[in-house]
């Protein structure tokens, strides 16, 4: 079959800049950390990856990691790429990442010159690509000097191999030496990636939304709904369908407690005050900050999607809806 992009693909997406950069992200990119591995139907990935082109995500978010197995979501998407999205490449944006385990032996996780260029190399193949447009570090990695680290997203893009450097999951503080690193290294370091919800603040504990706002770097965020816990999913409890016990990968049936309940059907109460779902307030809260590029959003069906896209209509929060959101995440309801 061939893919023909919808025309009204741009009419409706907002483009969030990436801190002082030149580089836009959608409101909303799509995430290939989960339902892209082999255990995945391929028809169903393909119409995941149409449904968000064809309502304006143009960011598709991998790792070299990914999976399962290892490498399988980049494998999977590659062969989309390739088959589908080559007319369409120069309005992607691509990237990937490498940092946490890939392969066996020494040289096969952390953030070594070595092992960095190594896993970009074999990422490019997977996805079928010459370059990605973002290449993450994907942790910091205490047994690597910073400057390796850093020298290695330079020469990934000064071949041409990476258009653009990123870091995820670092903290303000070390986010800051390593911007100070590439900026010597003049090289174009525009974004981090760091996980972000309601219920987790770690972000702003840790100096980074706050660094990122004085470097003039964007956010982009993953897991903006908890997986599944800033949902309508788990408000009475775990379904009987749920993967949660099945998949390793998802949550931990702890999760859903009693005190999980109460705020989520609080939380719930407010965003349908709000006129949103708990799903839809959940992102708009976290593309509330200007500081934020984009969200993440995993799917396991195009209509996710969809839904998805909707938060991007209401991203305004009064004070005191602010103020109610904090007192229920932190735990204060009830008590």
């Amino acid at each position: 079959m061939v893919y023909i992009a919808s025309d009204t693909r741009y009419d409706k997406m907002q483009y969030n800049k990436c801190g002082e950069s030149g580089l836009k992200l959608p409101g909303v990119s799509l995430g290939f950390w989960h339902n892209f591995g082999d255990i995945s139907s391929f028809e169903n990935m393909r119409n995941i990856c149409f449904t968000a082109f064809d309502n304006g995500i143009t960011h598709f978010d991998f790792a070299n990691n990914y999976g399962p197995e290892y490498g399988a979501a980049e494998r999977n998407g590659g062969r989309i790429l390739h088959d589908y999205f080559k007319n369409y490449r120069d309005e992607l944006i691509v990237s990937t990442k490498a940092g946490y385990d890939m392969w066996k032996g020494p040289y096969g996780n952390g953030g070594s010159r070595k092992y960095l260029l190594a896993s970009l190399d074999q990422s490019l193949q997977r996805l079928q690509l010459d370059y990605v447009d973002i290449f993450y570090h994907h942790r910091p990695d205490p047994d690597t000097p910073l400057e390796e680290t850093m020298g290695a997203l330079a020469t990934a893009v000064t071949s041409g191999k990476a258009l653009y450097a990123g870091l995820s999951n670092y903290d303000g503080a070390a986010m800051k030496k390593a911007a100070a690193i590439l900026r010597d290294l003049k090289i174009p370091f525009v974004i981090n990636q760091n996980s972000y919800n309601i219920f987790n603040r770690g972000v702003e504990r840790n100096g980074l939304l706050e660094e990122a706002r004085n470097e003039k770097k964007g956010v982009i965020c993953f897991s903006p709904l908890a997986q599944g816990l800033l949902t309508d999913r788990y408000l009475d409890g775990i379904p009987k369908d749920s993967r949660i016990a099945a998949d390793p990968r998802f949550l931990r049936s702890d999760a859903v407690n009693e005190d999980y309940l109460k705020k989520a059907r609080a939380l719930n109460e407010l965003a349908g005050e709000r006129g949103q779902t708990l799903a839809e307030m959940a992102l708009a809260w976290v593309l509330k900050d200007s500081t934020v590029t984009s969200v993440l959003v995993g799917a396991s069906r195009p209509s996710q999607i969809l839904d998805n896209i909707k938060a991007l209509e209401n991203t305004r929060f009064t004070a005191e809806e602010l103020k109610k959101i904090d007192e229920i995440s932190l735990g204060i309801v009830g008590k």
